[in-house]
């Protein structure tokens, strides 16, 4: 997997999981139930993430060796990450990391 499309995974991840935490934050409003946005983002990027590294995987034929694993325990980080901080200031921290090598 090359970095660019392990980029390209963590910016999809980055906008469906705005998406449906919106989606699932209007509906509990709706519902008049309490929540915690930061806790609800989280838990959703999470769940995308994998999501994503597992139907990625399943498509492509690919097998689910250490290597594999490690990129996907990665993409679930960062997603989490940029729910946290922000997709903008996740692949910031990464550019300038790949900048000093």
């Amino acid at each position: 997997m090359t970095l660019s499309l392990f980029l390209l995974g963590l910016l999809i991840v980055s906008v469906f999981t705005t998406l449906f935490v919106q989606g699932i934050k209007s509906t509990l409003d709706e519902l008049g139930k309490k929540y915690y946005s930061n806790l609800l983002a989280g838990g959703v990027s999470l769940v995308l993430s994998a999501l994503v590294g597992v139907c990625y995987a399943l498509i492509k034929n690919l097998a689910f060796d250490a290597a594999y694993v490690v990129y996907l325990i990665a993409l679930m980080a960062l997603s989490w990450l940029s729910a946290m901080v922000g997709y903008d200031k996740v692949i910031q921290a990464i550019t300038q990391i790949r900048s000093d090598d």
